[in-house]
């Protein structure tokens, strides 16, 4: 079983370079306070790392 992360989308990437909204939609976050699990993989981390600014990240048990 793979653990699981919580992400919240905490700022607007609005005003940031296209390539960070596009990861944030990536991700799955629509909207401030939105919140998605994804599954913890090095992809995900790495998309998270990216814009590890704009949103809050909490491991779910």
């Amino acid at each position: 079983m793979t653990k699981k992360l919580q992400i919240t989308l905490v700022r607007s990437p609005i005003g940031y370079d296209k390539r960070q909204r596009g990861t944030v939609r990536a991700l799955g976050l629509r909207r401030i306070n939105h919140t998605v699990e994804q599954d913890d993989t090095p992809v995900i981390r790495g998309m998270i790392q990216k814009v590890q600014h704009l949103v809050k990240v909490e491991e779910v048990k």
